[in-house]
This record gives C-alpha cells, structure tokens and sequence, in this order.
C-alpha cells in the first residue's frame, strides 16, 4: 500500500478488505494516532473473501461483512468481544466464547430506511461514509414480505401520490412474514393528514399490510429499534390507518407488539436468545430491567413466583402489561430511577437486563450492584458499552461466569451478547 511519510507507523483503516490480504490502497486521512484509506486494488485476496449478493454492498452503509464467509465473521465478533473486554473493563476472558449463528440471510423482521420525497421520490439507505441517500430496491438481509413491501413503496411512490414530509419507513413481519406494520416518520414539513392516501394506497399495493401509523416529527432515532430511556417517556400523537398492533408468536408464547414498541430484530433467533438469557433460572423473584414488550418477563413467569418487569416506553409499557401473566408487576419507569428508589434490595434472585446500544451508564451500574442480587444477565447489542457497564459490576464482585454470542445481526459488525454474572 502506497503512504507517505505521514501514515507510516500508524494503523490504517481500509474499508472492504480482509485480514491477511495483500491490497493498493490510498491515504485518505491521517490522523495522530492512526490513518483511514480507499481501496484500490485487491493484489491478494483471503481465501474467505466470497461475492456479495447485495448489489449495493460497496455502496450502501448498512453491511459492512458480506465479503466473508459467515464463519468467518463470527470468529471476528468474538475477536472484538473478547479484546473489548479486555481493554475497556481489564477482564481477560478465561470462558469460551459460545457462539449461537443465525441464518444470515433474510433475517431481519424489522427493517428501518431513509425517504426522499422531492425532486423525486426514493427509499433507501445512507450511502457508505455519508448522510447522502442511496436508492435500494432491495434488501436481501430483510426478510422476503419485507422485500415486496419495499417493492410496494417503490410502486406507491412512483405513481406521484404526496409523501411530502415522509422522512423514513419501518417495516415489521410478524413471526410467520405474513403480516406487516408500517411506520412513518415525518419531518417538519409534513401535513399528516396529506400523507393518509399515500398509506392507504400502500396498503392497498400489498394485502399483508395490516395497518401504517404516522409518526409526527420529533420521534427520537432508532437504536436497533429501542429509544434511549432519556427520550423514550414520550406519549406522542400518531394517526393510524388500519391495525396498530400486531400479534408476534415465539416458543414462549404470543406477544402484542404495537407501531412504537421495542421487539427484538432477527426473526430465526429469538427463541434462542430467550433461551440463552434465561437458562434454567428458577427462584422466588426475578427483576427484568428495561423490559420493553415482555420477551423475557413472560417466561420469567413460568420459572419464578413474581416477577417485577420495568420499562418506560409507554407503548412498549402498554404492550408489556397486556401480555405478561398476573405473576409479573409491570413497573412504568426508567431503570436508574427505579433502582434509586428500590435502595439496596434484598430478596432478588435474578436480574435479566437488556439496554439500549447506550448500555445502563456507571450510575445504574453502580445501583445495580449495590442489589446484591447473586445472579445478572446482561443481554447486550454493543461491546464496548458493554465492558464499560461489566467493569463498573466486577468492583462490586459480580464475575463472568458465561458468555454467548448470538448472531442477531448478520453481514455487519453489530453483536448481540448474553453474559451470566455472579457473585
């Protein structure tokens, strides 16, 4: 790779390559401590280097890994699990890593993209390194009704119907991908009111489409799908066209999840990831933190006497109520104000926590520590808020007892993580 002076000595970031290749590649920023590169030329390729099926892979922002071989790419998420670990929280991992693999295609149940309304209208991605749209009329890590609703929007756009205002569209397939939710989010340009045929007409293109509900501007970002808890106690006016719930059905039961709620994204491993995060815990009580719709509170249920089930999101709190059994208090409030108000608990068995990518922060780690509740499980969707929060629990004597990878988000470098502390 061709450097000058300046990125000698530095690491050098380069998109689309591959350990162990030999590629061209030029500088396109340096920075103190390491340097960022386009790729060129790839002079050797890695033997797990594989055509990707996307043809906007090199393009788009949304995937990152489809150039491997999926073993391959889960050897690199515990790669950075395991290092993460070690640099952030000072915890060299003496446990195997258990992997859980996904399929890794057309797994996504919900599917979030960008609008464009004018000069013409497009649904997207942002293009890769930008905030600039890149128009995809196809998404093979969604799941095929989530496909041929992509298809629909594209048709229902195209026939000029006003989407003045749309700025972005979620998809969500229930269990069997035969029934849809779909989400808009406005700008604050849009006319509610005028973007109802553009949803009726959609629902009109695919049959599956049980109902659209419009969200006004100001509804907080996606973080796979679960709003940080400072802006998540939001009771926002939407308008819907049809259903505003659909039925979601796991091994562990049927679970309302309504347009708004957090519900967990890859459609092959839920089951499993209940099932990694509970074991076979059994007890008198169990607390289950940030508790969005009840995917881990209700089979808590069947498993212990009471369980005490916290979330703040009034539309997940709605669905979370309806579908837990009588043996699970449903709680409306943030975590750390929860855990201040509990003061040093006694009588818990089991804390089950599932955060936002933020992860809990030190003051909630500290007051979760301070419950001396002998058994945690930290189900987590980034490594490095992750460590953060383990550090904070290991100088409260909790200790990693296992630690699983399930592959929820296959084909990018996100990471779903189950870790079993005790103490």
């Amino acid at each position: 790779m061709p450097v000058d002076e300046s990125g000698r000595g530095k690491a050098v970031f380069i998109p689309f390559t591959l350990p162990g290749e030999k590629v061209e590649a030029e500088l396109t920023e340096v920075r103190q401590g390491f340097a960022r590169a386009k790729l060129s030329e790839i002079n050797t390729a890695s033997p797990s280097r594989v055509e990707p099926p996307c043809p906007y892979f090199f393009k788009c922002g949304g995937c990152q890994h489809q150039i491997a071989e999926y073993p391959q790419q889960l050897e690199w998420k515990r790669d950075v699990l395991v290092e993460t670990l070690q640099r952030t929280a000072k915890i060299k991992l003496e446990q195997e890593v258990h992997l859980v693999p996904s399929q890794p295609y057309k797994y996504r149940n919900r599917t979030r993209l960008k609008v464009q309304s004018s000069p013409e209208f497009a649904i997207g991605y942002y293009r890769f390194g930008t905030n600039e749209l890149l128009a995809v009329e196809a998404c093979p890590i969604s799941s095929p009704l989530i496909q041929s609703a992509l298809a629909a929007m594209w048709s229902v756009g195209r026939k000029g119907i006003d989407s003045q205002g749309l700025r972005e569209v979620q998809f969500f397939a229930d269990h069997s991908d035969r029934r849809l939710l779909v989400e808009f989010y406005c700008g604050s340009d849009a006319d509610v009111p005028k973007l109802k045929p553009f949803a009726e007409a959609l629902r009109a293109q695919l049959g599956e489409i049980v109902g659209v509900t419009i969200f006004p501007r100001g509804v907080p970002a996606d973080d796979e799908d679960r709003p940080a808890e400072s802006t998540a106690n939001q009771n926002i006016r939407k308008t819907t066209i049809g259903q505003d719930s659909l039925t979601y059905e796991t091994r562990h039961g049927e679970f309302q999840v309504s347009a708004g709620s957090f519900f967990q994204t890859n459609r092959f491993l839920i089951d499993d990831l209940v099932d990694t995060a509970i074991g076979g815990a059994t007890g008198r009580t169990a607390l289950d933190l940030y508790a969005g719709t009840g995917l881990f509170s209700a089979p808590l249920a069947k498993r212990f006497d009471r369980v005490l089930a916290v979330e703040i999101a009034p539309s997940s709190f709605g669905d979370l109520q309806h579908n837990v059994p009588p043996n699970v208090k449903s709680i409306q409030s943030t975590t750390e104000q929860y855990l201040h108000n509990a003061g040093k608990r006694s009588g818990l068995d089991l804390v089950v926590l599932d955060p936002p990518r933020s992860g809990m922060g030190e003051r909630i780690a500290r007051l979760l520590g301070q419950t001396q509740v002998p058994r945690i499980t930290y189900v987590s969707c980034d490594p490095a808020t992750l460590a953060r929060d383990v550090r904070v629990l290991a100088t409260a004597g909790y200790s990693i007892e296992s630690v699983h990878l399930v592959d929820m988000f296959p084909q990018t470098f996100h990471m779903e993580t189950v870790v079993q502390l005790t103490r």
